[in-house]
């Protein structure tokens, strides 16, 4: 076994192996979305030792409209900074690299939450969510305001010293909302064929890329399928996916759409490997693939096949926090 154990260039972000600890949502962070003395010894626990090459934070809400669910981490102030300092020094500490994920919920946000309105591209509930409120259409001027909050929320994550950010399009949430057809039902510029569906995107990548600068890696989750007729296939992916490499993301993480971090029709360790594959075929910068991944032999076999160049492990980790030693002491053998 050799490949997981490769050291693998993102952008000038050198990890010393190809396996990432994905975002996962803990519900450990303090009331008001602060890090909470039992995050800070989560993440000092997974990180021990250094075993893990990547570690993305899981989704942080970037304004309070797009905040998803109570205890969810927040980066919607300069404040929160210091904290997430401390948060990246640990990791750092213990021997991974850190990227932060950030989000908007979008229509997947709830009022009681919020105690603010839910908004989405259009007025239209994620057909997989029908206990979901009819969200109000975002206006064109608030559609601007969120692409702001992305990078400002981008900016922080780079001042806590982070190694990259990742903006979370994938799971049903804002931008994924904006992707698929499905909840896209607008009519003006970021509405229509695929090309406009992803204009967002486009925009948040180019004001995320100002606020953090050049070498400042910018990862990007992308939910590649819906599965289901009308939805997002692997081709509007394929297209996205080397738009999204053109206009300067390092590293594309590939799940599941309006559906969530699940394929309804596969259930193999590495089910989004269909995906990734692919992708892998259209662009040339560095893919994730994770997906009820347990088996440390399994993972090696997905990178020796070339169905991605990172695989993610996150609810094996998650009950397991040796599982990242076990698998890297198997492959040093």
């Amino acid at each position: 076994m050799k490949y997981l154990v490769e050291p693998l260039q993102i952008g000038k972000l050198l990890l010393k192996n190809r396996l990432v600890m994905p975002p996962m949502a803990t519900a450990m962070c303090n009331e008001d979305g602060s890090l909470s003395k039992e995050l800070f010894d989560y993440y000092n626990e997974k990180s021990l030792g250094g075993y893990i090459g990547l570690i993305i934070i899981e989704h942080s809400f970037i304004a309070q409209q797009g905040r998803v669910r109570e205890k969810q981490l927040s980066i919607t102030n300069d404040n929160l900074i210091n904290s997430y300092k401390e948060l990246a020094t640990i990791i750092h500490k213990n021997g991974s690299k850190a990227v932060m994920q950030i989000n908007h919920a979008g229509g997947a946000a709830k009022r009681e939450v919020t105690g603010m309105n839910v908004v989405a591209p259009s007025a239209v509930i994620n057909p997989f969510h029908q206990e979901q409120s009819i969200p109000i259409e975002l206006t064109l001027k608030e559609i601007s305001k969120i692409i702001d909050e992305f990078a400002n929320a981008a900016r922080r994550v780079k001042e806590a010293g982070f190694d990259g950010v990742e903006i979370h399009s994938a799971h049903g949430y804002l931008l994924n909302q904006f992707f698929s057809s499905l909840t896209n039902k607008r009519t003006d510029k970021y509405g229509g064929d695929i090309s406009s569906r992803i204009r967002i995107h486009l925009d948040i990548i180019k004001a995320v890329r100002e606020a953090v600068g050049e070498d400042f890696p910018i990862l990007l989750r992308l939910g590649a399928c819906d599965y289901i007729n009308g939805g997002t296939t692997i081709e509007d992916s394929k297209f996205a996916a080397i738009a999204f490499a053109k206009a300067g993301i390092d590293l594309l993480d590939i799940s599941g759409g309006l559906r969530g971090y699940k394929n309804p029709k596969n259930s193999d360790e590495g089910y989004f490997s269909s995906l990734t594959e692919e992708i892998k075929k259209v662009v040339t910068i560095p893919v994730i693939l994770t997906g009820g991944i347990t088996d440390a032999q399994v993972a090696e076999n997905l990178l020796a096949e070339k169905k991605a160049d990172l695989i993610g492990v996150g609810r094996a980790i998650m009950k397991n926090s040796d599982w990242a030693k076990n698998a890297i002491s198997l492959c040093n053998e």
